[in-house]
């Protein structure tokens, strides 16, 4: 039984956040300083890290140890893949995801941000605003986070310089005024290595009145980016176990990608088309009585349908856009360039189908986020819109008012690799 202590932990928020930016702006040292500070090490973790500092001649304990969990990573000092981690303070808890700010690990980024409501882009005080954190600050506004931090990190080697702040701030103001889904902008001046402004006020910078990145952590008010208002169940798995306990039981067992379902709700069922009434809806804890966004449960139907995976059960008043002709931006994550008339699988949400790339529609230029049109191929890492055709109807909603049933990716049938990350407009 959950004492009322871990009751009040478990209720606690959760923020999910990325970190971006280029090769060495210090994203793997601002986790590690973020976890440190917090005490959130175990004192093996910390142990390890002294001797591994130690061992590569470094003058200062390297907290960007702790995120890089590669052996390959440790050695270059470098992150190539994307890290997850957790940490908690007693306002809020925390799941970090570290991505790598190489160019070429652009696709790492994709999926480290896919699931997050804030980023942090770190920018070099020495180097300002460059090609890199242009692309990260563009997909993030792409995959719809609302919220971003930019860090200004290594205060420390341009002497915590006011003036160098102020110019980049500038700089990057000026390119955020052209992206179109971040919300609420913060920039704080910060040095991930001597610790200022990260989890303490700095005393080096008294000319900075804001808030230490950890406080602003804690207190940004993201609300909820789920979709409350359109009911979208998509069908993972038609549940009949055939026992003598339960002769015929037929449920249907997914996540809630929208909106709320309650029993006796009038439902339709697509494709078919037919219309029933939810008669219970039941989790591994038991029957109950709402299940909303992002919840797991099993649904029964009044009556029985034909209804098998890839289905999708929503409000009759409400329904989802169902069409074969889809038209997206993708971010191309593959070597192999994507041509016109490539043919690929589709995969959304449990639904699976093959489509064909009708037309490549543009390239945008991360710089001046200017349309490159006439060019016929899209390679590693370059965004822009494409035409596709299913080889059945999607059930889909538009990215920015479903990140679920808005979002698919392309894999390639010969090799099984997943080569682009699609959002439908």
């Amino acid at each position: 039984m959950p004492t009322s202590e871990t009751a009040g932990y478990m209720e606690m928020d959760l923020l999910r956040f990325t970190t971006a930016g280029s090769v060495d702006d210090g994203k793997s040292t601002l986790i590690g300083r973020l976890l440190y500070d917090t005490k959130s090490i175990f004192e093996d973790q910390l142990e390890a890290m002294e001797e591994s500092s130690r061992k590569r001649g470094d003058e200062h304990l390297n907290l960007a140890l702790l995120t890089d969990g590669l052996r390959a990573e440790r050695e270059q000092g470098i992150t190539i893949d994307v890290a997850y981690r957790y940490f908690a303070t007693p306002r809020r808890k925390f799941i970090i995801a570290d991505t790598p700010g190489h160019m070429q690990y652009t696709r790492n980024m994709v999926t480290g941000a896919s699931t997050a409501s804030l980023a942090i882009i770190l920018i070099d005080a020495r180097k300002g605003v460059i090609e890199q954190t242009c692309r990260h600050a563009f997909i993030a506004n792409l995959l719809r986070i609302q919220h971003a931090v930019v860090a200004v990190n290594k205060m420390d080697l341009v002497d915590y310089q006011q003036e160098t702040y102020d110019a980049i701030v500038a700089e990057f103001q000026d390119f955020a005024s052209r992206l179109d889904n971040i919300v609420e902008i913060t920039f704080i001046p910060i040095s991930a290595l001597r610790g200022d402004n990260v989890v303490d006020p700095s005393e080096q910078m008294p000319w900075y009145g804001g808030p230490t990145l950890l406080h602003h952590l804690e207190t940004v008010y993201v609300g909820s980016e789920e979709n409350h208002v359109d009911a979208r169940f998509p069908v993972q798995w038609v549940i009949r176990p055939q026992s003598d306990t339960h002769p015929d039981f037929r449920g249907y067992a997914g996540r809630v990608a929208g909106g709320v379902f309650k029993p006796g709700d009038e439902v339709l069922v697509l494709p078919s088309g037919f219309a029933t009434h939810v008669s219970a809806i039941q989790t591994f804890d038991g029957q109950v009585e709402e299940a909303f966004s992002q919840l797991s449960v099993t649904i029964t139907l009044d009556d029985d349908i034909d209804i098998s995976r890839g289905d999708m059960i929503v409000k009759p008043n409400n329904p989802p856009r169902v069409d074969q002709d889809i038209e997206a931006m993708v971010c191309w994550l593959s070597e192999r360039p994507l041509v016109s008339r490539g043919k690929y699988v589709l995969r959304h949400t449990t639904k699976e189908v093959r489509a064909v790339v009708r037309e490549l529609r543009f390239k945008v230029d991360i710089n001046t986020l200017h349309k490159i049109e006439g060019d016929l191929e899209f390679r590693l890492n370059e965004i822009g819109r494409i035409s596709l055709r299913t080889s059945a109807p999607l059930f889909y909603d538009r990215y920015n008012r479903n990140r679920t049933t808005g979002s698919f990716v392309l894999i390639d049938e010969q090799t099984d690799e997943t080569v682009a990350a699609g959002m439908i407009v």
